[in-house]
């Protein structure tokens, strides 16, 4: 009888490995779960370690897509329709199901925190769901294991967590900005400062003596750190400091008792914080630590993200233009031009403050902007009929000419040698070449179909030598002869990667997004059928081979792509930046290696986006 016993007790156990039985699996023993319920604190599980579920990973999955509808040892309940986050009675439910997967006080021995682990870091061999944290230093992956090694409320030292966070978000952008919202007195409400200078908050902010208004660096420094841990750095959806108190019906948490302190994410304060989150900084900080800065129009929102590629994080967030198009800059760097569709100006900012400082009424709804190489004047295209290029001065700033052309111009452009300026039209089929010296048109070429954006190379002694073209419906692009006037031949992309675009809805823009380096050695195609961005050789055209680009993964469907739209580099000609519209995130390409190095997040439905290189 003891050795049957044996038997059946090891193929129990052979069957909860191979998932046969998933829910008899090497949890914890009854009276050791009860143990985990006893010593796990549920307040820090649900403000720090319960968000995390909720958290988009790379490829767009979350690990709530997998663990609330298939059965694994870890499930979670399924989301109310319409709901961000789980109730509280949910909550209680998934804290009992994390703590048969936890060993109270030795991270290294809970599943939770072994099965997503890369297995050269000491996690399990494999993991469905993949492998999201790479090593033990991961932010994400010390937080879960300093929960599970105290199992108390109390807020944790400064570990590697709190480190790698204090390298990614600025203390006094912190300081100047985010800090003061604590204090902020809003109609209504108590002060954040009222309930979260007591000792035994999870989120604790440092008491003010009865004589002052404001902390001391000191303190200041150490409500950064608590601050630290209530963040996802990069993510301000899976950070409990922006969602528990941000209204239920905005994505916030089912309840706060401090109230809800924002009534959406577009509360002013509530973007002021999700802006440290995604790594924005003080003008004093971000200034010119690189040679250069990378600009993104979220064409469907009303921002711009600014990225610094020494970091690839959102170093700045220009706000209060909605439906921007094209973005361009003055030639000391000092100013950004931004064409705004939904009042038919160009607005200017301020590079350094990010403030609107004046809008240029235009002639009609614009698209993509340029500007002349000597930087004097900016070329705003028209898209209404009947269609024509404005003319701003770049110094007295004001409209002083609209060339009209009869027909709506969507992309312009201005030659390597800035004596042209060509402008593309998808209604007509064409790409017009006005002569800068004249601002008379030159010559058009003609093609079968829609005219997108361009690139071009240029011939040995710097005049320009070929226009590729992208096209609607075709997976490729021409290319045009500049000194014939004439399309000479036509690239078709491979038809492998593929099968992606028709989901999407843009079978009409197989191919958007197109560039050549800055030493002009390749030229780089983006496709949406292919979700992936292709690399030619220059001046040959020979292909060089393509990067993939991130899929997304919508619950209950076949995987969808990125949908990448523009393309833009460094002046170094080392990496590519690639706008991805349907992930609302900016791929960044090593050009030499063909590997993607950083995803970063951005607003809605990036599409526009160029480079500004500080001389």
């Amino acid at each position: 009888m003891l050795c049957t016993a044996k038997v059946k007790l090891f193929l129990l156990f052979v069957a909860s490995v191979c998932g046969l039985y998933p829910d008899i699996s090497l949890a914890p023993s009854a009276a050791g779960a009860s143990q985990a319920r006893l010593s796990l604190d549920f307040e820090t599980y649900r403000g720090r370690i319960e968000p995390i579920f909720l958290k988009r990973r790379q490829n767009g999955a979350r690990c709530y897509d997998c663990h609330s509808v298939i059965v694994t040892r870890l499930r979670l309940e399924p989301l109310a329709a319409g709901s961000s986050s789980w109730s509280g009675e949910q909550s209680r439910k998934n804290f009992e199901a994390v703590s048969q997967l936890v060993a109270p006080g030795n991270p290294v021995q809970s599943r939770l925190l072994l099965h997503p682990l890369a297995q050269e870091a000491g996690g399990d061999p494999t993991h469905t769901g993949g492998k999201f944290w790479a090593s033990q230093e991961d932010p994400e992956w010390r937080m879960i294991a300093d929960w599970v090694r105290r199992g108390t409320a109390e807020p944790a030292p400064m570990l590697a967590a709190s480190r790698s966070a204090t390298n990614a978000l600025n203390f006094a952008f912190f300081q100047s900005k985010v800090e003061p919202i604590f204090l902020k007195e809003r109609h209504g409400h108590a002060r954040c400062y009222g309930c979260h200078s007591e000792p035994n908050r999870i989120f604790r902010l440092e008491r003010l003596s009865s004589e002052t208004t404001n902390w001391t660096e000191d303190q200041s420094r150490r409500n950064f750190q608590n601050a630290l841990q209530q963040v996802v750095p990069g993510d301000p959806v899976s950070s409990s400091l922006l969602i528990h108190p941000l209204a239920p019906e905005a994505g916030g948490d089912p309840f706060h008792s401090g109230g809800r302190q924002f009534p959406s994410q577009n509360d002013p304060d509530w973007l002021v914080m999700s802006d440290w989150v995604r790594g924005a900084q003080t003008v004093s900080d971000s200034k010119l630590k690189s040679s250069s800065l990378i600009y993104v129009t979220n064409s469907a929102g009303d921002t711009i993200d600014v990225i610094s590629p020494e970091t690839n994080k959102v170093t700045q967030v220009i706000r209060g233009i909605e439906l921007p198009h094209g973005v361009n800059f003055s030639s000391d760097g000092k100013r950004v031009y931004i064409s705004n569709e939904s009042e038919s100006v160009l607005d200017v900012v301020d590079r350094e403050s990010g403030e609107i400082v004046r809008k240029i009424p235009l002639s009609a709804r614009p698209n993509n902007i340029t500007v002349t190489k000597d930087g004097r004047r900016v070329l705003v295209g028209i898209r209404a009929l009947p269609g024509a290029v404005d003319v701003i001065d770049a110094t007295s700033l004001v409209r002083v000419k609209t060339i009209p052309l009869n027909r709506c111009v969507h992309n312009i452009y201005v030659t390597p040698d800035g004596k042209y300026a060509v402008a593309g039209s998808i209604e007509s089929k064409s790409a017009t070449v006005i002569d800068l010296q004249t601002d008379d048109v030159a010559w058009e070429v003609k093609v079968d179909s829609g005219v997108r954006p361009m690139a071009f190379d240029t011939n040995a002694a710097g005049s320009t030598n070929r226009i590729f073209v992208q096209l609607s419906n075709f997976n490729g692009f021409a290319v045009v002869d500049f000194a014939k006037h004439e399309e000479v031949a036509r690239i078709k992309l491979p038809d492998q990667p593929g099968g992606f675009g028709v989901a999407e809805g843009r079978t009409s823009t197989p191919s958007h997004g197109i560039g050549v380096t800055p030493d002009g050695k390749s030229l780089w195609v983006a496709s949406t059928f292919a979700n992936a961005v292709f690399k030619y050789e220059l001046p040959t055209l020979e292909l060089l081979g393509y990067v993939a680009l991130p899929e997304m993964h919508p619950i209950g469907r076949a995987p969808s792509g990125s949908v990448p739209e523009w393309i833009t580099f460094t002046p170094d000609s080392k990496l590519l930046y690639v706008s991805n519209s349907g992930a609302r995130s900016v791929s960044v390409i090593d050009i030499s290696t063909l590997k993607e190095v950083a995803q970063i997040p951005v607003g809605e439905v990036p599409k526009r986006i160029n480079t500004l290189v500080f001389h």
